[in-house]
């Protein structure tokens, strides 16, 4: 069956061809049985095709490039990891920046309200100096004139109550001021923190992708492209056995006014590369998809995938809409759009593109709902 019409209906011009890529995509995906059958064996060439043979090539046994298959995973899911670590650190320098903007406006501030209050004790003193050094209580005692006792009587009290409100604001400022730069220097020190945990994430990011790329270049061509039919086999033996187990018939969730909007937006980047870090609008990781897909549909949401498990609300798989996160591996690594009928969007790894998949391709850890 196809999927639910308002689970992939995508938004804006130019996107009806998508919206077909899409419902053909899941169609394929929820096809019963043979659906998900490894591809045929390839056709014999003809004679007349095999007129002019290549050099043969003998290919490894399977279990072989399994075991390629395998450190592959093993790399790409450490970038994957990295990443996510990657992305907190820049979204935690984010957020620390503007705290120490905003503190140093504070301190700006605070600086001039002290300078205010300082010229303020600075006049006061002036004019006690003008009456001859005696405080206002002195003068009132020894004057002789009983009117002019009560008229400054009631001065005194005054002058009293706000050289003491004077004192205790000048006080207060110098004690913000210290707070504001300590908060300041704390802020700085989590900044640079950050910025060594953000070096290192980036260093390990860029070494696993190496090694996959390096072992990858050491296969040939019908290395590769067996390569790449074992993955997909594996995709379609680990999704028949999610949708055997009849999970779709459980599921009945229809997608929410913004979860349809967040669909419309990642259909619309299918085919856009996948980049490390990246959130758009040429190019996205897992939870760089994610994020703003949910944030075109005026909803933000965590940048990480590990934020997005830890922050948002949990359903069960068999109570998921389409519009619902999917998280998978245990360590919350990965993450994709559910947009129905057993089908996800995802940006899935370096090398790769946005892209329709198998809900169940994947080790499940959970399902979030940003709109819960």
């Amino acid at each position: 069956m196809g999927p639910d019409k308002h689970s992939v209906r995508p938004g804006g011009r130019g996107i009806l061809a998508t919206a077909v890529t899409v419902v053909c995509a899941v169609t394929v995906l929820t096809a019963p049985g043979t659906a998900f059958a490894a591809p045929g064996p390839t056709p014999s060439p003809s004679a007349s095709q095999s007129a002019s043979p290549s050099p043969s090539v003998t290919l490894p046994p399977d279990k072989d490039l399994e075991a390629v298959q395998r450190k592959l995973d093993d790399l790409y899911h450490d970038a994957a990891v990295a990443t996510d670590a990657y992305n907190a650190a820049e979204e935690a320098a984010q957020k620390q920046s503007a705290q120490i903007v905003d503190l140093a406006k504070k301190i700006v501030a605070g600086q001039r309200r002290l300078d205010l209050l300082k010229q303020r004790a600075g006049r006061a003193a002036a004019a006690q100096y003008r009456t001859g050094g005696l405080p206002d209580t002195a003068q009132l005692m020894l004057s002789d004139d009983p009117s002019e006792f009560l008229d400054g009587a009631g001065r005194v009290l005054q002058g009293e109550r706000a050289t003491k409100a004077l004192i205790r604001e000048l006080t207060q400022t110098q004690q913000d001021l210290k707070q504001y730069a300590a908060d300041a220097a704390d802020q700085w020190n989590k900044l640079e923190a950050g910025r060594k945990a953000k070096a290192a994430a980036k260093k390990k990011i860029t070494e696993r992708i190496a090694a996959a790329e390096e072992l990858q270049s050491k296969l040939q061509k019908k290395q590769k492209e067996r390569l790449a039919e074992l993955e997909r086999q594996a995709a379609y033996k680990a999704q028949t056995a999610w949708l055997d187990t009849g999970i779709l018939g459980e599921i009945h969730g229809k997608a929410s006014a913004a979860g349809e909007k967040a669909i419309a937006f990642a259909t619309a980047q299918i085919g856009k590369p996948y980049v490390w870090g990246a959130e758009g609008p040429d190019s996205y990781d897992c939870s760089g998809l994610t994020s703003q897909a949910w944030a075109s549909a005026g909803k933000p949401i965590p940048r990480t995938s590990q934020e997005q498990w830890k922050q948002l609300k949990h359903v069960d798989v068999k109570d998921m809409r389409p519009g619902d996160l999917i998280i998978y591996f245990d360590d919350a690594s990965h993450v994709a759009l559910y947009i129905g009928d057993g089908a996800i969007i995802q940006a899935p790894r370096p090398g790769r593109t946005v892209s329709v998949g198998g809900a169940g391709t994947m080790p499940i850890l959970g399902v979030v709902r940003p709109d819960a």
